[in-house]
């Protein structure tokens, strides 16, 4: 049985490669620019709620463990001679947090 032509053109969209062409290019470059829209939109919701919070006095991330009572007592314990191991150990610290605020 012969196919019609009209069939045949069916298949030849199908299986050719993209090329964008007419409608099908306006709506890829609509979808492009609604996809760049929201994410302005997201960036800029996220930008003011950042800063509504330091407004408010609030600061993102994750909370320090190292207060100024922890560190005057690291200090002391380091001018004294101890190690900067026995110091964490003691204080429930880890070294490496005692380096970036005692040096």
């Amino acid at each position: 049985m012969r196919r019609s032509g009209c069939d045949d053109e069916a298949e030849q969209d199908l299986a050719g490669s993209y090329s964008p062409k007419g409608e099908g290019k306006f709506f890829f470059t609509m979808m492009v620019a609604f996809a760049e829209l929201e994410r302005d939109m997201i960036v800029e919701r996220a930008r003011a709620g950042l800063e509504a919070a330091k407004a408010q006095g609030r600061t993102p991330g994750r909370p320090s463990v190292v207060n100024e009572d922890v560190i005057a007592a690291a200090k002391a314990r380091k001018v004294r001679g101890e190690s900067v191991t026995a110091i964490a150990k003691a204080l429930g610290v880890s070294r490496a947090t005692l380096y970036r605020h005692i040096g």
